[in-house]
Order: C-alpha cells, then sequence, then structure tokens
C-alpha cells in the first residue's frame, strides 16, 4: 500500500533486559484530516454512530441503533472499501479475528502476524498510521499468537485519546489514538509488562521471555481503569497440571499502575480455597479470562467468565470443585474484590470454558423491572443471573450426572442445569432422535458405530480411556456450541441473538502419556494408537514463531518415547481414524448451525432457525444423490460472531460454498429480527473470522467485517450502501 504525507519512525527501548523495537509509521496528513471531522469533547458511543467498544459497549451487547441499512436494502450493499494485513508482518495471516473499534471517524484495530495496531480513514480505509512492536522468542513461544481480536479506546473528554492494546508477548501497551506513538507516561515509556506478577506454583514468578501465559482478547477500559485477564495453551496435551495461574489486573489508564489483582485459584485465606481438596491449589494451573470483559460502572461490577483449569479433561491431580473455574465472578470495579460468583460447571472435565461477554440487560420480568446478566455458554445454556447478586432468575437445578471411571478421578455428583431459557443449541445427542437419517441405510450405520462409545442422555458425560484395540473408543461428549465470539443482546426488544454449533457430538478420550512428556496422569488421545500432541489455535503461527502454517507443527510430538502399540482390529483402526461420521457425513442429522432470538422478559426461544448454506460435502454426496436435504446449516457457526442494529441481525458463514447459483464464496447475511426470516446476503471472498460492526460517518453507514481462512489473507471487508440509496442514519 503507497502511504502519502509526511513519516515519521521512532526508535525506543523497552525494558526486562531485551531490546525491543517499537516502530510507529504515520500519514500526518490523514491524521489531521480525520482530527478536524469531530469534536474531541465528551465519550464515544453507538448513540452517536460509533463503535467504541470491542462489544460495542461496556454492556457487551454488539448492538447499534443505525438503521440506514436494512433488510429491504442489506442486498444492495456494495464494497465500500477493502484492507488486506499481509504486510503487517514478515508472512500473511489466515486467521484474522479482529473487530476494529470506530471512533471519531477512524478505525483502530489490529493485523498481522506480528499483531501490529493500525488506524485506518473510516471512509475510505486509507491507512493513517501503523504501530507494531517485535518482541521475538517471546512473542514466538506464546501461547496464543497471531493479530489478536483488536484494541481498547480511552479519552478523557478534553483531547487526551488512547488506544491500548495487549501484545502476543503479553504486556500491555498504551499509544496515542491520533498519532500511534507509545505514551511515555504510561508504565514503562508505554509499555507495562505483564509477565511481571504471573506466578505457578505457590508464588514462583514465571520467566518473563518463555513463561506461558498470553491473550488473543482485548482489554477492557471502563472510566479510568484498563482490565486484562490472561490465557494459556489448550490443556489438551500439555506438559504440567503446575502451569501458570490465572488472574486478573486493572490498571489505571494514564499510568498503567496496577490497581487491583484478583486471584482466579484463591490462595490460603482467599475465599473458595478449600475447594482445591489436598492443597491442589499450589500446583494447578490456567483457571484465566481469556474473552472479553463486560462492565456495569452503575453497580461499579465487572463480570469475569473464568476457563477450566489444567488439564482439559482430567482433574484428578485437582480434587474438588475448583473454584473459580468454569464461573461467572462479579468484582468491585474499584477494588477487585468479589462481590458474588456462580459456578456453571463443578470441578470441570469437560473444556466447558467460559466462552465470551457475558449480557447485561434490563429487562421486565412478571413486571418488574431485574437487572440481569446472561452469560451465552458452549453448553448451549443461557444462564441468567441477578447481575447484582448472582442470584439465578429462574431455577437452575443441581441434578446427579453420570460419574467419571477413570483412575484418580472424582467427579462432581451433579451439576447445574438451567430450566429456563430453553437451550438454544443441543447440548447432548438425543439417541435416536438425533442421529442422521437422510437414508435408513445411513441412520443403521450410524446406530452401529455409536455402539463402539459410551454413551449418556447428558452433556456431562465423562471422558474414558478410550481405546483403538476396543471395548470402546471414547465418551460421547457435546460439541461447542458459543465460543468466543459470543451473541449479541438487543436492549429495545430485550432479546438475546445467539449462534451455535447445533452438532452435540465429540469423542472424548484419554491416555497414559509417554513417559517424560507430562506429569499429568492422563491426557487427551486414544489407547493404541501412536501419541499425538495437540494443539489449539492460538499456538501458532506469530511473526517470530518459526512456523508459517499450521503444517509446521509437529505432527506426533512424543510418540517415540511409547512402545509400539499393539495393532487394532481392522474395524475399529477404521472407525477410530473416520470417528463419529457416516461415509463423511456426520452422525447427527442437521441442522448443524443456528441462530436463536431468546425473550428475555419471558426466558423463551421466540424463533430458531438454520445458520448459512448447505456444505458442498453433504449437497454433491452420492449417497444423497437425488434427495431434497434443504437448508442444513453449517458446522463451525460457533465460532462466528454477529451484530444486531436496529434494524436486522448481522452474521456471516464460517464456510466456502458453491451452491450452484452464485459464485464460490460465504455469505455475510441479514435476518429480520422478529422472525428470524433471512432478508438479504452478500458474497464474500473467504469465512467470516472476526465479528462484524457497524458505524456511521458523513451520514452513510458502513458494515466492516474480517474474512481470512483455508487459502485467502486477512482482510477486513467494508459494506456501505451506494451514495445515491443513503439516507439519514437512526443514530440519535
Amino acid at each position: 500500500m503507497r502511504i502519502t504525507g509526511y513519516r515519521s519512525l521512532m526508535l525506543w527501548v523497552s525494558f526486562a533486559g531485551a531490546l525491543a523495537l517499537a516502530i510507529t509509521t504515520i500519514d500526518r496528513t490523514t491524521a489531521r484530516v480525520a482530527g478536524q471531522t469531530a469534536a474531541a469533547s465528551g465519550q464515544p458511543s453507538t448513540k452517536n454512530g460509533e463503535w467504541p467498544h470491542y462489544t460495542a459497549d461496556l454492556t457487551g451487547s454488539r448492538y447499534s441503533p443505525l438503521d440506514q441499512i436494512n433488510g429491504a436494502n442489506f442486498s444492495k450493499l456494495e464494497i465500500a472499501w477493502r484492507f488486506k494485513t499481509d504486510n503487517f508482518g514478515p508472512f500473511p495471516e489466515f486467521k484474522l479475528e479482529g473487530t476494529p473499534l470506530m471512533v471519531k471517524g477512524v478505525l483502530y484495530t489490529t493485523a498481522g502476524t506480528r499483531r501490529s495496531v493500525i488506524a485506518l480513514d473510516a471512509r475510505t480505509g486509507e491507512l493513517i498510521w501503523s504501530h507494531r512492536l517485535p518482541e521475538g522468542k517471546r512473542a514466538g513461544l506464546s501461547p496464543r499468537q497471531l493479530s489478536g481480536r483488536g484494541v481498547a479506546y480511552w479519552t478523557d473528554g478534553r483531547g487526551d485519546e488512547r488506544i491500548l492494546y495487549n501484545t502476543t508477548g503479553y504486556r500491555l501497551v498504551a499509544l496515542n489514538a491520533k498519532t500511534g506513538q507509545p505514551i511515555a507516561s504510561f508504565g514503562n515509556q508505554g509499555i507495562v509488562d505483564l509477565k511481571t506478577g504471573a506466578i505457578k506454583g505457590a508464588d514462583q514468578q514465571i520467566d518473563l521471555e518463555s513463561g506461558e501465559i498470553g491473550i488473543h482478547s482485548t482489554p477492557t477500559v471502563a472510566g479510568n481503569t484498563v482490565i486484562v485477564g490472561a490465557a494459556f495453551r489448550e490443556g489438551m496435551t500439555v506438559n504440567t497440571h503446575n502451569n501458570t495461574k490465572g488472574l486478573v489486573r486493572a490498571f489505571d489508564v494514564r499510568t498503567g499502575k496496577q490497581l487491583w489483582r484478583f486471584n482466579t485459584i484463591p490462595r490460603t485465606g482467599e475465599f473458595g480455597n478449600e475447594t482445591w481438596e489436598e492443597n491442589s491449589w499450589s500446583y494447578n494451573g490456567n483457571t484465566g479470562v481469556w474473552t472479553q470483559i463486560s462492565v456495569d460502572e452503575e453497580l461499579g461490577l465487572a463480570y469475569l467468565p473464568i476457563e477450566t483449569p489444567t488439564s482439559d479433561f482430567y482433574g484428578g491431580h485437582r480434587p474438588g470443585n475448583n473454584l473459580f473455574a468454569e464461573t461467572l465472578v462479579a468484582v468491585d470495579l474499584k477494588t477487585g474484590q468479589r462481590k458474588w460468583h456462580y459456578q456453571l460447571v463443578h470441578h470441570p472435565i469437560w473444556n466447558f470454558d467460559n466462552c465470551c461477554a457475558s449480557l447485561l440487560a434490563d429487562v421486565t420480568i412478571n413486571g418488574k423491572p431485574r437487572k440481569v446478566v446472561a452469560q451465552p455458554s458452549k453448553l448451549g445454556w443461557l444462564y441468567v443471573l441477578d447481575r447484582a447478586t448472582g442470584e439465578p432468575v429462574w431455577p437452575i437445578d443441581e441434578k446427579p450426572v453420570p460419574q467419571s471411571e477413570v483412575p484418580g478421578e472424582k467427579t462432581s455428583p451433579t451439576q447445574p442445569h438451567p430450566t429456563k431459557p430453553p437451550a438454544y443449541a443441543r447440548n447432548y445427542m438425543r439417541v435416536p432422535e438425533d442421529v442422521i437419517d437422510f437414508t435408513p441405510e445411513l441412520r443403521q450405520q450410524a446406530l452401529d458405530i455409536l455402539k463402539l462409545y459410551k454413551y449418556a442422555p447428558s452433556p456431562f458425560n465423562p471422558p474414558i480411556l478410550g481405546n483403538a484395540n476396543g471395548p470402546l473408543l471414547g465418551a460421547i461428549g457435546p460439541g461447542t456450541a458459543t465460543n468466543w465470539p459470543g451473541s449479541a443482546y438487543d436492549p429495545e426488544t430485550h432479546t438475546v441473538f445467539a449462534q451455535a454449533g447445533n452438532v452435540p457430538i465429540s469423542s472424548r478420550t484419554l491416555v497414559e502419556p509417554p513417559k517424560g512428556f507430562t506429569d499429568i496422569r492422563y491426557v487427551s488421545g486414544l489407547g493404541g494408537q501412536p501419541f499425538r500432541e495437540v494443539f489449539g489455535p492460538g499456538d501458532c503461527c506469530s511473526a517470530d514463531s518459526g512456523r508459517r502454517t499450521r503444517d509446521d507443527l509437529p505432527g506426533t510430538e512424543g510418540a517415540a518415547a511409547k512402545p509400539a502399540a499393539p495393532a487394532a482390529p481392522a474395524k475399529l483402526a477404521a472407525q477410530a481414524a473416520q470417528g463419529l461420521n457416516v461415509q463423511g457425513l456426520s452422525i447427527v442429522k442437521p441442522p448443524y448451525g443456528v441462530l436463536t432470538a431468546v425473550n428475555l422478559d419471558r426466558g423463551e426461544i421466540v424463533w430458531q432457525v438454520p445458520h448459512g448454506d448447505t456444505p458442498d460435502n453433504i449437497r454433491n454426496h452420492p449417497a444423497l444423490k437425488g434427495l431434497n436435504i434443504g437448508k442444513t446449516g453449517q458446522p463451525g457457526t460457533s465460532g462466528v460472531g454477529l451484530m444486531v442494529t436496529k434494524a436486522v441481525v448481522v452474521m456471516g458463514d464460517p464456510q466456502v460454498t458453491n451452491p450452484g447459483n452464485r459464485p464460490r464464496g460465504a455469505m455475510l447475511r441479514a435476518y429480520d429480527k422478529k422472525t428470524g426470516q433471512q432478508v438479504g446476503e452478500l458474497l464474500m471472498p473467504a469465512p467470516q473470522s472476526g465479528s462484524p460492526m457497524t458505524y456511521s460517518v458523513d451520514g452513510r453507514q458502513y458494515i466492516v467485517v474480517a474474512v481470512s481462512g483455508g487459502n485467502y489473507t486477512g482482510e477486513y471487508l467494508a459494506f456501505a450502501l451506494p451514495q445515491s440509496e443513503t439516507r439519514p442514519t437512526g443514530q440519535q
């Protein structure tokens, strides 16, 4: 991209004994023009046509009151500008997950394999400035790599405007929003080293270069406070249960001074410590807040959605309920003190991390106003609690659940089951009701395959020691309903719009790891087969990692240390390789991905529709030739985000398809909020990979969404109506 105007380069030295080079490139001419378009006073708001937070606002709503773009004209949208992120790193990124902010005519977001921060002209997509912080090995070892999910914005309303972001190497950086240059008075020359204070064991500081901690999510700015969580490697085949401990910290947005710290694994003397039996708090880790944090500034509470402890599927090294794992915790915004908590899953061994931002809603229940928090989940349940007290709005019953038979495991005898609203996605497979039924032959094959797995009519079916030599290959567990993008909330209609993967099936199996690989007794894997280390989506492929694509990750790390496994019977070996599929088709019948509207006044589902065109492998499958399959929705819907406006709900496809009546690509879709009917669609060159946002500048509404995946590198697309079609927007 050619950049005109005066450029300035600033070199500066960071801290912690490592030499870092932070570079900010500024187009000052463009910056001045953008700065003249809006007054520098007051706080930004969606009411002004802006999008000042990752989730639009601190309530997590992803809602904008704009309505220039509506169901009647959505399909007329055209690409107003596009911005490729290929050059923000030594090689391109294929997993762009950012959601930009828009304040005063400028878009701010992250880009590329080095997680650069960029400012773009909101009208044209032209680059105003860019900033990067090369971190070398520290970033290359990070458990959460690539460009991340965006930035945060702060202003004092009097001209001091800042952009804050988390680097790949887990540093908090404050930049001048007008120039992209670090704020020298913040931390150490613009940087707070977030690894300082992160510990493992009872109280051991992690190594500042190689210590495992990072984050994809953006900081949360509330008033003059900036809050940051933590994330780690996905805990399927990790090398120790004594990993870095989760923590949430708040800093003064002006100075970078730490204001408070909340330990997600309680220390001795802290509330909840006794739920880690046998002193296991001192030798276990994870339990971070890797997703977005919502804030109620009026109540003075921040809502922390907390993840699973080490490790994801085996908890024999951490007996007890393990607070605050898989718990929603409300803390005081000023002090970080726990005000209340609600644990969604006791002694977690299913990887049901709290997925996403809490939704803060003011609703009317039984004729009375209520302030509630609604937590979407991987389980497909919407947990609705009083947001001041944490009390369930509708009963959440503790029900008996299947118990683990894995040696050393001690599962909770009961788990919480919300009674209202109903699950917005299938969270366990009903047999035979949910079994594939395209043809009687496929159905019978599926039922035969299910005999090779341990089944229970519950989302809490625990993992087993599966073996390719039999008798069982694994336990049937659920899939993921809603993941990191989170859901949306319409404050006008009191409706949650929740997207979900609707394939409630996965194989949960554990295996004894190779000697010397880990101190965890059992990890994810299948007995009777070579051991394979499992890598999560955050383990690759940053600019400094030495790995350009996931194909560069080791495929059988640790296998040589394990004696050769006995040959599995041919039938079981083939089925183990095939997984829970029949002739390449999911063992579960459609819909595979859904969008659901849930009314929070009544706790009822208003409508539910399939999301996404039928995948090519289903539409073109020879066993289904001549059948009218209909619209199945798409697997992977759990991982695409959505937004809601005064007019429509907008969400893109997680897959590329070629149904024959349009070019091959993925669609950005608009749905009627009242009925769920699709009212418009736009072709995109690749799947949606970041959540959409919208804003208005000079009377024209735009929708911006990140796309990437397959062989398509990261790109931000901006859609708008043709100038001849524009009319005043509904901003207040």
